[in-house]
């Protein structure tokens, strides 16, 4: 069968076209021919070892449908409530399903027993089955679309609960794994935009993300390298210049709400308008990485902790998590360098690039394509996060032994000595500063790093999660997504991406000033005020997590609070006007 252009044409304008219907099903019946040219679409999808191990039951019953819309909405229910607070408001306003209202249903089966024993590809990659289901479903969806038919995949299943209901009401053998079930029938218009993507839920990963050539992470165009280069276009001019003009016809004194104003003129800026996107949800990425100067003892921290921490914040048990509940956020660690082999767990992303950093008194911590290829994960981190729909971004960390490399970084990129730079991170005794303050400068002496080259101060003496964190800077600045910055660690790492691109700084919010006197000078440096300033030293993302309220209320402001005009409120009379 050849194709031709209009086929070809045809054929790349109805993938584009598939949506996932939850929304909009209309009475109109769906015909039989119509019908069995959907299933015959989907029947022709290719399957391992041409075993078609998939099965189509159609559900017309509006009772049986109404079950199962009962069986998904008490899982829907299960759902919510395991989301942070954010997630659970933004996810109240979204329609995921419409078994009631689509006057169809089709349960889409996979029987792993078809073809007996020996088919090809499946000997050795069982799941091959499941996976050639999931075909003839993207079959029958791009064909319905092809007919004018609306399908919705409900996903809000428990698989086993759903067949054993569907066992009892219709006799489905119990053996068959439910790949799908279908949502099908006329709608009365097909959205431009997929719905969870105009719900703000989440947004389309670009195709340059995901393609690698040759090597894993290798991308057409390097991900820092795109990212610095969409920084250098970076205004925030109209923006902030529309939020000063709002704040003066609001109903509040001139200057009154003082540095909430200022962060509302922040967010504005970024986003290009005012009032600005509501700042929710928020996620705290948490960085973490051990480092090889660990073994200079400048710290009576044993660095397993690291390790031990990171199990803590996936377990939820960690200051870090307590605080993220409070203000409704998600927590997500990102492991870029921690010296053990962590296992597979909800809210990890495995991003290691090695096992902990080298002693950096002794050689670089890192070569310049390792930091090159943890600013990418921080990048990608970032991207990830933001295309899973979050509005605000936080940074954490977790490295035992990070405050050192975070001391020198400071002094690097602000020529503030060692002993200026150094404070006792975790509380250390003055015998084990004054050997901290000798590393710091003995690694200082050594590599003589500085603003003119921040990939190698940064590879230098600076650490994995460093590194990690300022490629999330920069890619969050990049993506118009503000981000609220913890403590010392996150300041050094602000320093390196600010040195690689200084309009990224328009994205960053100073969430709180730590105890740790790198990072004021940071701040200073960078011309960050804190939001906050409550002698914390807790790192994690704690600090920052606790300015997301103040900064939410800045959008509110801008948002919600009414103008003189609007409220009928009398304005002050300048001076010099008559009454």
């Amino acid at each position: 069968m050849t194709l031709h252009d209009g086929d070809r044409d045809a054929l790349h304008r109805v993938l584009h076209a598939r949506r996932d219907v939850r929304t909009g099903f209309v009475d109109t019946p769906v015909d039989d021919e119509r019908l069995h040219r959907v299933l015959e679409a989907a029947h022709a999808a290719p399957s391992v070892g041409f075993s078609q191990p998939w099965d189509f039951l159609v559900l017309r019953s509006p009772e049986l449908r109404a079950e199962l819309a009962e069986l998904a909405e008490q899982q829907r229910r299960d759902f919510a409530a395991s989301l942070p607070a954010a997630r659970a408001r933004r996810f109240a306003g979204l329609r995921v399903e419409a078994i009631r209202e689509a006057p169809l249903g089709i349960v889409v089966t996979c029987d792993p027993t078809r073809g007996g024993r020996h088919v090809l590809g499946r000997h050795t990659q069982p799941r091959m089955a499941a996976h050639s289901v999931a075909g003839a479903v993207q079959n029958l969806w791009l064909a319905a679309r092809a007919e004018d038919l609306g399908v919705g995949w409900v996903s809000f299943f428990r698989e086993r609960e759903l067949a054993a209901l569907l066992g009892e009401r219709v006799g489905l053998p119990q053996h068959l794994e439910v790949v799908a079930y279908l949502c099908v029938g006329h709608v009365a218009a097909f959205a431009d935009e997929p719905e969870l993507a105009t719900a703000g839920w989440a947004h389309r990963r670009p195709l340059a993300w995901a393609v690698h050539e040759e090597n894993w992470g290798h991308h057409h165009v390097d991900p820092l390298d795109e990212t610095i280069a969409a920084l250098a276009d970076l205004d925030t001019t109209g923006g902030e210049a529309a939020a000063r003009e709002h704040l003066t016809r609001m109903t509040v004194p001139p200057g009154a709400l003082g540095g909430v104003a200022e962060l509302g003129v922040r967010l504005a800026g970024l986003a290009n308008s005012c009032p600005p996107p509501l700042p929710e949800p928020a996620v705290v990425a948490v960085f973490a990485g051990d480092h090889g100067v660990h073994a200079r003892g400048v710290t009576p921290w044993p660095q397993e902790v690291t390790t031990q921490m990171v199990a803590t914040f996936l377990a939820g048990g960690a200051a870090v998590n307590a605080f993220a509940a409070t203000v409704g956020a998600e927590v997500q660690v990102v492991d870029v360098g921690v010296a053990a082999e962590l296992e597979a767990a909800p809210g990890l992303l495995p991003r290691k690039i090695r096992a902990g950093t080298r002693d950096m008194t002794v050689e670089p911590a890192m070569t310049r394509d390792e930091a090159r290829a943890a600013l990418r994960a921080g990048i990608e981190a970032a991207r990830d996060l933001v295309t899973a729909g979050n509005r605000l971004l936080v940074t954490g960390d977790m490295g035992i032994a990070n405050t050192t490399a975070s001391a020198a970084l400071v002094a690097a990129f602000t020529g503030a000595d060692a002993a200026t730079v150094t404070g006792r991170g975790t509380g250390i005794d003055d015998a084990t500063h004054a050997r901290k303050v000798a590393v710091v400068a003995e690694a200082l002496a050594l590599h003589r790093p500085g603003p003119a080259d921040p990939l190698g101060a940064l590879a230098a003496v600076g650490g994995l999660e460093h590194a990690g964190l300022a490629g999330f800077l920069l890619g969050a600045a990049a993506l118009r997504t503000p981000v609220v910055l913890d403590g010392v660690v996150s300041g050094a790492a602000a320093l390196v991406a600010a040195a690689m691109a200084p309009t990224a700084s328009h994205a960053w919010i100073a969430g709180h000033r730590s105890v740790e006197p790198a990072h004021t000078l940071a701040l200073e440096h960078l011309g960050l005020a804190p939001t906050l300033d409550l002698g914390l030293r807790v790192g994690e993302g704690t600090g920052a997590l606790l300015a997301v309220p103040v900064v939410t209320a800045a959008a509110r402001a801008l948002a919600d609070v009414a103008t003189f005009d609007a409220a009928g409120v009398t304005e002050k009379e300048l001076e010099g006007e008559t009454p």
